[in-house]
């Protein structure tokens, strides 16, 4: 079961890297913090789609692999829509220490999602 766990965890980190910093492009990025447009959804959808192959691939229950990419999809939007809301506005230039104080906890907020999710997997399937 540790075993499981750990891998479940270094698929979701490498799957996060490359739906955050690979495939989100910077009419996504634009968009995160506006609700009515597709920008922040797409990107999410990246994501729970991320998800739902990695879970595939390591052959876990379709049913626990649909809900946690959904309730990954629903925190993640909510989490870059709050950073968007609140950090827009600082960069790296004008303010870098705020600017990567709140890149940092964007990033943690998104660890600790993928430490719940690998969480509630291993207690599903144990």
């Amino acid at each position: 079961m540790t075993e499981t766990a750990i891998l479940v965890m270094l698929c979701l980190v490498v799957k996060h890297y490359v739906a955050d910093y690979l495939l989100q492009f910077p009419w996504m990025i634009r968009q995160k913090g506006n609700p009515r447009a597709i920008g922040g959804y797409a990107h999410v959808g990246i994501h729970a789609l991320g998800t739902v192959a990695v879970f595939g691939l390591l052959g876990l229950p379709l049913g626990v692999t649909l809900a946690l990419a959904l309730a990954e999809a629903v925190t993640h939007y909510l989490i870059d829509f709050t950073k968007d809301r609140t950090g827009n506005n600082v960069t790296s230039s004008d303010r870098p220490r705020l600017f990567w104080a709140i890149h940092g906890l964007d990033q943690l907020f998104h660890s600790l999602t993928y430490l719940a999710m690998t969480y509630v997997l291993i207690t599903a399937i144990s």
